[in-house]
């Protein structure tokens, strides 16, 4: 109601100076309802007015009152607000209608329809093998077998947005918990053909993205309206029962790796040489063979043009190779031949020593009490000769000593 309703304050009103009367103001609000309904009230004031086919819509005072404005309020209840970030889906008499964009938006009031606002931008997270804390594994989802019949332990979350707000509210009746149900099923086949060392060491992050598209699959094929967006492997180890035993396993496979990369490194180190050397002797034995051949072939040059010179001289060249082969030969004795046919004294000196002194190159010195005179074998003419010439030195003696 205005405040500046002429009526209000007593202007035709029968109680002036007093409130509008409320019988005036409910007929004025029948009459509207009349008119809104499609009916149009009488000339006469005095007349109701009716509704539909001839039936008095007629309601006490006070009651119309609050009836309407009750239904005021009921209309303005249809006003809603979208929030960034969200949608609204909007379903009359539970069965959907659209789905609205973010910002102020209306619908017909409940109970005819309603609006269920579902945020699509919020990451939601998931975790198998464990709840809210790495201490606290369930047991029953992080154990997994895997391909060699291992057992491993795993713990991982699943971090996922929703595309499709419809599908998320009607095509699943738990679509949350689908989610984890899908990932536990998708782990396990992923570790189910894989090796456990695989799983455990080098394979992780190739098992997480097999991990995620199968997911993505299978979500797809429910028509759950969600994307998966990151798979988190927390944690990936043995049973705690038989941890120490896989330490010691861990431990030889580490030693038997650094042994071989140990005897690796010894290998590079000798092999090389190795190669070396063996390259440095067939060098040697290819420089040995042509040397041979050389030698060879020198040989027989040197034997042909030798059969050439026989062929002209035969005698002169066989005296030549028989004094060229026994001063090949004696040339390495210590015995001196000396040729005593003309006879006489010979003076003796040690050659023997001598040429031992010079084969290890100390300079030669002859000492002169080694040198003797050595009688030698005289015959009779010589032993006249000397009486002889005796005789003759005597006589000369005497006549020098006549002569004054």
């Amino acid at each position: 109601m205005a405040w500046n309703d002429p009526q209000w304050g007593g202007g035709g009103n029968k109680n002036a100076g007093g409130p509008p009367d409320l019988d005036e103001l409910w007929k004025n609000l029948n009459r509207r309802l009349n008119e809104l309904f499609g009916k149009k009230g009488g000339d006469s004031g005095d007349e109701p007015p009716r509704i539909g086919g001839g039936r008095e819509f007629n309601i006490p005072g006070g009651a119309g009152l609050l009836i309407g404005l009750a239904f005021l309020v009921w209309l303005a209840s249809g006003f809603y607000i979208v929030d960034a970030g969200e949608r609204g889906v909007v379903l009359r008499f539970g069965k959907y209608l659209e789905t609205t964009q973010p910002g102020p938006n209306w619908h017909l009031p409940t109970p005819l329809e309603n609006v269920e606002k579902v945020n699509v931008e919020q990451v939601r997270t998931v975790e198998v093998g464990y709840q809210n804390n790495m201490k606290a594994k369930v047991l029953s989802e992080a154990l997994m077998l895997t391909d060699d019949e291992n057992i491993v332990d795993l713990q991982f979350s699943v971090q996922y947005l929703l595309k499709d707000p419809e599908d998320y509210l009607f095509a699943n009746r738990s679509p949350d918990d689908a989610v984890k149900q899908v990932a536990e099923t998708a782990m396990r086949e992923i570790v189910g053909k894989s090796k456990m060392d695989y799983v455990l060491y080098e394979g992780r992050a190739d098992i997480a993205a097999r991990a995620t598209k199968l997911m993505q699959d299978i979500l797809d094929r429910y028509k759950t309206g969600i994307t998966v967006s990151k798979l988190n492997m927390q944690n990936a180890q043995p049973p705690e029962q038989v941890q120490a035993s896989f330490d010691d396993a861990v431990k030889a496979g580490q030693d038997l790796e650094r042994f071989k990369n140990e005897g690796q490194s010894y290998a590079n180190d000798v092999i090389p040489r190795a190669r070396g050397v063996a390259a440095r002797l067939t060098e040697e034995a290819q420089g040995y063979k042509q040397r041979v051949i050389a030698q060879a072939e020198g040989e027989a040059s040197r034997f042909k043009q030798v059969l050439a010179e026989y062929s002209k001289a035969p005698q002169v060249t066989r005296e030549r190779l028989y004094q060229d082969t026994m001063q090949q030969v004696l040339s390495n004795t210590t015995k001196v031949l000396v040729d005593d046919k003309s006879g006489g004294n010979l003076l003796y000196l040690p050659l023997d020593k001598l040429m031992n002194m010079t084969q290890s190159g100390q300079p030669t010195q002859t000492n002169p009490q080694q040198i003797e005179l050595m009688p030698q074998r005289q015959d009779s003419t010589s032993n006249r000769g000397e009486d002889l010439s005796r005789s003759r030195d005597a006589f000369r003696g005497r006549e020098r000593e006549v002569r004054p």
